[in-house]
């Protein structure tokens, strides 16, 4: 179940140092901007610090060109005790053309407390009976 009312988004530029020797958003650069949206997303919701546990299925589905605005809308998708699941889809947009889809990742995050030893995340996210029994 997705938690849209937990849902982040973030809005960049594609400038030249962000930039592979083609003239596009360098896939390194792509992975960190969708990490730090996810992990945004993730600290909002758990109320604490969070840290990554795994990034899965990062797809690259189109060239993002410099000068295109990169939207990052992060969803979580799954909490549990512990840690949660971020679900990362990214659309660029060039001036005068439709935005068209080009990220995907899904993040495992979970929640720490002060000593960076997982902590459990408040209840007031879930949304039914059945998920709070399986969280």
């Amino acid at each position: 179940m997705t938690h849209s009312h937990t849902a982040l988004e973030l809005t960049d530029i594609v400038f030249p140092e962000h930039a592979n020797h083609y003239g596009t958003l360098f896939g390194g650069n792509a992975l960190l901007l969708m990490s730090k949206a996810a992990f945004l997303a993730a600290r909002a919701f758990a109320q604490s610090d969070v840290v990554m546990a795994r990034c899965a299925d990062a797809q690259f589905l189109a060239p993002v060109p410099v000068g295109s605005v990169l939207r990052l809308r992060a969803t979580i998708h799954r909490v549990g005790r512990t840690s949660l699941t971020v679900c990362v889809s990214g659309t660029a947009e060039q001036l005068g053309h439709a935005p068209q889809a080009v990220l995907q990742s899904q993040f495992e995050m979970v929640a720490v407390d002060k000593n960076g030893r997982p902590a459990r995340m408040p209840r007031a996210g879930l949304n039914n009976e059945k998920e709070k029994e399986t969280a």
